[in-house]
């Protein structure tokens, strides 16, 4: 299932926000026994690079984040923690 769930999340967001880098960690382990945890839902990192969060606060990032997994977010989803980035350009 946690499998699963990693490539459910990879979709999404690949194809919302076609990242030139996403890493998804799965962090439920960690979390077992927690209140949260209990309806089966998970505990996940993202590190994602795109150029969609290109002139957006960091707010606005994650936003566009939890728009693009929709309703993992209260299905899948326990908690989510963000590390959203645009590329670096070199001149």
């Amino acid at each position: 299932m946690s499998a699963e769930r990693v490539d459910r999340i990879r979709a999404a967001l690949q194809a919302a926000l076609d990242p030139v880098l996403l890493e998804i960690e799965d962090d439920s382990h960690r979390h077992a026994g927690h209140a949260g945890a209990k309806d089966g839902r998970g505990h996940f990192n993202v590190h994602i690079v795109s150029a969609a969060f290109e002139g957006k606060l960091p707010l606005a990032r994650h936003r566009a984040v939890y728009a693009a997994l929709g309703t993992m977010m209260d299905t899948d989803i326990h908690a989510l923690s963000i590390r959203a980035e645009t590329p670096v350009t070199k001149p």
